[in-house]
């Protein structure tokens, strides 16, 4: 190992505290992470140690002393930081406080990122399970656990975590082993980038996920009804390439007047002009699963006998409609209550190892809301700026596809398939 140590100046300072990092800090960009938002902030550091990792595999180390210009200002440098993957020299125990009521957090309440964190409590760091931003962890002193919460489930009594002391968070890393399409800190997407060879690289991803018993989440929007690739996400459904459903009640509404109609939008989708009072076409396929009593029931009365919704229901693939104030009708399987929605969204999420984000940016930045930045994520969408947002909440494995939706999904269950009949050949 690589070391040096820098003698501590002489300068004086209002407030200063001695701070640690280790992991790869330098090739994951976690040092300079660090720097920067203590500079940003108008804040000093001194580095006092330092010990570089030689081989790709070894950690790197770093003590150094934060400087602040006041003890206030210098405890805002160390709130950020601490994010960022510092930790204080002396490990104190995270501090909890009740919450007063029900949906109300005591004051100076921790809220969390979507990175790995843990705390330290009753003398051991404990990992805070079900990690996902913007929320609160949860300490259960009986079973020696903490986990992450919603706001609104917070009940009266529980005990949460309040300020930064006794918190370690760890940032995502570069990994130190080949992971195809999705590299550390994904680079900028572009339009003009190979989509057929990105298309190729995420469907041996998705394929060696399956293969290794991972779960595989698709969000999608109605545009994939739209632009005619229903029949490929049924596709991948029908061949066991999904393991959960998350979208709107739109994809549901057009899949159906597809699947009954051929149209979407009131627009044929053989021959893409607008059919005879094709206005009236989505409120026609509501009034069918109506009169059917639901999606199941339309499926079991043979009224429903192709698309995405069919092959869910068929193969067992568990789906959830959340609704908005846009939908028309709702259909009986949409799930109205907003809180409600979220709260089936993310029990869906748990376990997610690779989520596929298909033209819909509402529903895929809830989605990320929900992941912590482990989970590989595909964003797909033909508008730039709506990748941008998707690869922007924090992801350390994600790819961003530029591309038309309806180019995007047939390719890829061309590829999946190819790699299974291939895969079944050398067996």
């Amino acid at each position: 190992m690589a070391e040096f140590k820098v003698k501590p100046s002489t300068s004086t300072s209002a407030a200063s505290r001695e701070v640690e990092a280790e992991g790869h800090l330098i090739d994951s960009m976690i040092l300079p992470k660090i720097w920067d938002r203590i500079m940003e902030l108008g804040g000093d550091f001194e580095v006092l140690e330092f010990r570089v990792g030689r081989r790709k595999t070894d950690t790197s180390y770093i003590r150094m002393l934060v400087k602040g210009y006041s003890p206030e200002h210098l405890d805002q440098i160390l709130r950020e930081i601490y994010l960022l993957g510092a930790v204080p020299l002396e490990v104190k125990e995270a501090t909890v406080k009740p919450a007063p009521a029900d949906s109300v957090l005591p004051d100076d309440f921790y809220s969390t990122t979507n990175n790995p964190t843990y705390i330290r409590y009753g003398g051991k760091w404990i990992e805070v399970e079900n990690v996902m931003m913007d929320k609160v962890v949860v300490v259960d002193p009986e079973a020696g656990r903490a986990y992450c919460k919603p706001l609104r489930d917070v009940k009266k009594g529980d005990l949460i975590v309040v300020g930064e002391e006794g918190v370690r968070v760890k940032p995502p890393e570069r990994p130190r082993e080949s992971t195809g399409i999705f590299r550390f800190m994904v680079s900028e997407a572009s339009s003009e980038k190979p989509a057929t060879t990105i298309i190729r690289q995420i469907a041996r991803d998705l394929y060696q996920v399956k293969r290794s018993g991972g779960k595989v989440v698709v969000v999608a929007g109605p545009a994939v009804v739209h632009t005619g690739a229903a029949e490929a996400l049924a596709t991948l459904i029908r061949e066991g390439f999904v393991d959960v459903l998350l979208a709107g009640n739109a994809l549901a509404v057009h899949d159906v007047e597809a699947a009954l109609l051929g149209t979407s939008l009131g627009i044929s989708l053989k021959d893409g002009v607008p059919s005879i009072r094709g206005h009236r076409n989505h409120l026609v396929a509501i009034n069918e699963v109506f009169k059917a009593g639901g999606l199941r029931s339309a499926v079991e009365k043979k009224i429903l006998k192709s698309g995405i919704m069919y092959e869910c229901i068929r193969c067992g693939v568990p789906f959830i409609l959340a609704g908005s104030i846009r939908d028309d009708g709702p259909l009986p399987e949409v799930v109205t209550d907003m809180v409600e929605a979220q709260r089936r969204y993310r029990e869906a999420l748990k376990d997610a190892s690779m989520v596929l984000m298909l033209a819909t940016a509402l529903h895929s930045i809830a989605v990320g809301n929900m992941l912590p930045s482990t989970v590989k994520l595909v964003c797909v969408d033909i508008n730039p700026s709506a990748v941008t947002k998707l690869l922007d909440r924090g992801s350390s494995q994600a790819v961003g596809v530029i591309s038309d939706v309806g180019t995007f999904l047939p390719l890829l269950a061309q590829e999946l398939l190819g790699l299974r009949e291939a895969s079944g050949k050398s067996e």
